[in-house]
């Protein structure tokens, strides 16, 4: 299957980066005063978006002015790029007061992005998880790790500058393995305490430093459930933004059978049958055992797999 056939939610952000653009602070600001550049909003990490005539939900733009008015400075906003030329600018607002009933009343409401992803145009998904990702990005690294002083936005905020030592700091993005582990007929799911009761889904976890992708893998699986696996394949990749990581699907063929479950790691796991998992993606599984949500890479991995 070729890589391009199908796009996880919050991939595909359509903007152009421009990030040729990023350390002209003349050409930003520039672009923040003109009436033809958008901004969009997030508040608490929630974005503002607006109903359609369809009974969908979009981002809901403001003028980049306003969301520079909002901003009030460099710290909490985000040249995200250029669709075509007009630019887009993202803003960061916290507190408990709503906008959307102060500065932004009549604009549009403040949604929990995980809720709406499937109901917004891809490419609006993907461009809220760019913003998400960057501004989280921002309230986890205000300090310099070199020396231990208050950081700056540089760069529309793409960068992080020291003024104390002049150490620069780039934003991460967190590699974390999401596997289907398959012998035969049978897949291995698992269970986190956290999930909502009755939900199954892939195993996974971060890959560590000098390790492989298919390192990580093996080892998660082996740690996880006591699996041996054997070949490794990749999938798809998909953005998370929760809070920055970039979650790579891939495969993995088991070589033996029993399963010794890490309770620290996991609650349970189990294999189950091609037709177990049709109906749990159903939510239709006699049992009341539910496969993991459309909006996660993990139900695709297994879709996939069932159509295979």
């Amino acid at each position: 299957m070729p890589l391009t056939f199908f796009q996880n939610t919050f991939a595909g952000n359509p903007l152009n980066r421009a990030s040729d653009r990023r350390p002209d602070a003349e050409w930003l600001a520039g672009q923040l005063a003109s009436s033809d550049s958008l901004g969009l909003a997030l508040w608490n990490g929630k974005p503002l978006i607006e109903k359609t005539k369809e009974g969908g939900v979009q981002i809901a733009y403001l003028p980049a002015k306003l969301a520079s008015e909002l901003a009030g400075g460099e710290e909490r906003l985000l040249f995200m790029g250029l669709w075509q030329e007009t630019a887009v600018f993202a803003v960061d607002m916290e507190g408990t007061s709503d906008p959307a009933q102060g500065p932004l009343q009549g604009l549009g409401e403040f949604q929990d992005l995980r809720m709406i992803a499937l109901r917004l145009p891809a490419t609006d998904a993907a461009m809220l998880a760019t913003a998400k990702s960057m501004f989280e990005w921002r309230r986890r690294h205000q300090y310099c790790a070199a020396c231990g002083q208050p950081s700056e936005a540089k760069d529309g905020g793409w960068k992080r500058q020291c003024p104390s030592c002049q150490v620069e700091h780039f934003p991460r993005t967190d590699p974390v393995v999401i596997m289907l582990v398959t012998s035969g007929e049978k897949c291995l799911l698992g269970r986190q305490k956290q999930f909502p009761p009755g939900m199954w889904s892939c195993l996974a976890g971060f890959v560590e430093v000098a390790e492989t992708i298919e390192d990580a893998v093996r080892r998660e699986i082996l740690e996880e459930s006591g699996i041996v696996c054997s070949e490794v394949g990749y999938y798809l990749a998909q953005p998370w933004p929760y809070p920055s990581s970039l979650m790579i699907g891939c495969t993995a063929v088991a070589t033996t059978d029993e399963i010794i479950v890490d309770r620290m790691e996991l609650e349970d796991a189990r294999w189950f049958s091609r037709d177990d998992a049709r109906l749990m993606l159903k939510r239709e599984h006699p049992d009341g055992h539910t496969g993991p949500h459309p909006v996660a890479i993990a139900h695709h991995l297994l879709g996939h797999w069932l159509q295979d």
